[in-house]
């Protein structure tokens, strides 16, 4: 089924709605959850969550890009509950090891998790991503946005290990410079 269709039965308010969007984005939004939590229960929670959250927001909201939109909830009610987690000290995924990764490239700051969101959301991420080549740009968003392992990444794109590794602290180096060049204080 087409996002638009399964947008419109949102909008008629057809329980078919759910079922028919997590037919076509349940894995999808299931491996964003299980990216960050490293949790089975806790990713089917999140999924629900979004499930119903999507619900509740369309309408008012008709979303351009379903897939996005859905992943953007699901990322956000799992780094919620990952904040949450770690907070009472439990949890694990790959959370702690992207931010320390990105934390000397984005900000000195210690909330480097606030700065990572806002930045997805500006003109200079977007342009900075817009100015790769493709698979650079697949491995820079499946690290950095869907946080996958990089054993996973590797595995994907049938790269090696030493590889991934060095495109990625490559990639933060031009990003760094790059947003340095843009006038972002780091």
């Amino acid at each position: 089924m087409e996002d638009k269709d399964i947008i419109g039965l949102f909008w008629k308010r057809s329980e078919d709605a759910i079922h028919e969007t997590a037919k076509k984005y349940g894995k999808y939004c299931h491996l964003i959850a299980y990216n960050i939590l490293y949790n089975e229960q806790d990713s089917e929670e999140c999924v629900n969550d979004t499930y119903f959250n999507a619900w509740e927001n369309i309408p008012p909201h008709n979303p351009d890009k379903l897939s996005s939109y859905l992943g953007k909830i699901t990322r956000n009610l799992a780094l919620n509950r990952w904040d949450y987690y770690n907070a009472a000290k439990r949890g694990n995924g790959q959370i702690p090891i992207v931010l320390e990764e990105l934390r000397n490239c984005i900000s000195s700051s210690d909330n480097t998790e606030q700065i990572v969101d806002e930045l997805h959301f500006t003109n200079i991420l977007n342009h900075f991503l817009a100015s790769l080549p493709k698979q650079k740009r697949i491995i820079f968003i499946r690290r950095y946005w869907y946080m996958s392992s990089i054993k996973e990444i590797c595995t994907d794109l049938g790269m090696s290990e030493g590889k991934v590794k060095m495109l990625l602290m490559r990639l933060r180096n031009d990003f760094r410079a790059y947003l340095e060049k843009e006038g972002v204080l780091i």
